[in-house]
């Protein structure tokens, strides 16, 4: 049976083409190996990038990484649906492996659209014929309504991939009852998209506490009437976030549950201290001692941990504390815990050993951040309503 596998590969390069990060590439590497044992052909197809920006760029390096990982050759064409491409699928045989260049190539897989349109375009009529089965394993572009990510599904029989089925299985534990209490730790500097996924919260009832740090616990800060000092005044001014205060002040006002930080760690005049939130006089740079024992007290207790964004600079070594220190308080604890989003997953090394059993790292930012605002995936609903594979 021939199969193709939508993935996402899609990684960080440096200013001469070079990925500076295989994680992705690792993560769907048991996924393939699980579909070539089973005596499949495979064709793997993904984007890398945006036309017009440095990071697109073909697909030869994440090949040949993936041929590391799986054990065994893939090819790679430097092809999408042309010619060389169908011709390479046509005779590919059990067991190989086949990875196509970047989808993007394509104009078509550049635009979004609903699932029955993207399904008559040229690159799914192209291909589809020469499949028995789609795979869809790109939970990090879920969030997406692309050719490749909802066409497919439409037209083969599909299914989710190892890691799509990790990812959907570890958020679907928001919404189990029995999982309780929930503890969201919310930071970085998505004020907007963070509070979306407050508002969510609140809608559907599902966190016992909110944690914030960063730029976002400044905008609550702020909402809830205490004065954060005049240099984070107009931080907040100068990044256009004081225009989220509002929204802000009235999820406090119906009774978010929303913890802001009792003491901060700041930088004035190039000196590092510790300030009591009543009194900040230099630039906000992390949660202070006092909070990072507060909020972890309340961490440890939770049967469900989700951390999204940091609660510090942690670009900077001297502020990243609070960002390690709820972590560690995560992983220490008897809860499942869900890390979404790079900067947090960057930092969750620094936490300690992560045990797989209860630790699930999101390999998806902005499909996570999607499924917290309560919207659809709509590669997800492609896949429910399409055509199931046996």
């Amino acid at each position: 049976m021939k199969v193709l596998l939508r993935i996402d590969v899609n990684s960080p390069v440096d200013s001469e083409g070079r990925l500076l990060d295989d994680s992705r590439i690792r993560a769907h590497a048991p996924t393939v190996r699980e579909l070539l044992d089973r005596g499949n052909a495979v064709v793997m197809i993904s984007h890398q990038g945006r036309p017009g920006d440095r990071d697109f760029i073909s697909l030869d390096q994440h090949a040949s990484l993936m041929s590391k990982y799986v054990g065994q050759e893939v090819r790679f064409i430097d092809d999408v649906a042309g010619p060389c491409a169908r011709e390479a699928i046509r005779s590919l045989r059990p067991g190989e492996a086949l990875m196509l260049d970047n989808v993007r190539l394509y104009a078509e897989e550049v635009t979004e659209g609903p699932p029955e349109a993207q399904a008559n375009t040229h690159l799914v009529r192209r291909l589809a014929p020469l499949f028995n089965a789609y795979v869809n394993d790109a939970f990090a572009t879920a969030h997406r309504s692309q050719p490749s990510l909802v066409g497919f599904p439409l037209v083969l029989p599909s299914a989710a991939g190892r890691v799509m089925e990790r990812e959907l299985t570890a958020l679907s534990r928001l919404f189990n009852p029995e999982d309780s209490p929930k503890v969201f730790v919310l930071g970085g500097g998505k004020v907007n998209d963070t509070l979306r996924i407050i508002a969510n919260l609140a809608q559907r009832r599902i966190a016992e506490r909110i944690l914030t740090g960063g730029l976002v616990a400044e905008v609550f800060a702020v909402a809830k009437g205490i004065d954060i000092g005049r240099r984070n005044l107009e931080v907040l001014e100068r990044l256009g976030l004081m225009s989220l205060v509002p929204r802000a002040r009235r999820l406090v006002m119906s009774g978010v549950p929303v913890e802001v930080p009792i003491d901060y760690v700041t930088e004035e005049d190039g000196n590092v201290k510790e300030e009591p939130s009543s009194r900040v006089s230099g630039v906000i740079k992390d949660i202070g001692p006092a909070t990072r024992e507060f909020y972890s007290s309340l961490i440890r207790e939770a049967k469900v941990v989700v951390l999204r964004g940091p609660m510090g600079v942690i670009e900077d070594p001297r502020f990243r504390e609070g960002s390690v220190s709820v972590l560690r308080s995560a992983v220490e604890g008897s809860g499942f815990v869900i890390i979404g989003g790079g900067h947090m997953a960057s930092m969750a090394g620094l936490a300690g050993e992560l045990p797989g059993n209860k630790v699930h790292v999101s390999t998806g930012g902005g499909a996570m951040l999607v499924f917290l605002s309560g919207e659809p995936l709509p590669a997800v609903e492609a896949l429910a309503k399409g055509v199931r594979a046996k």
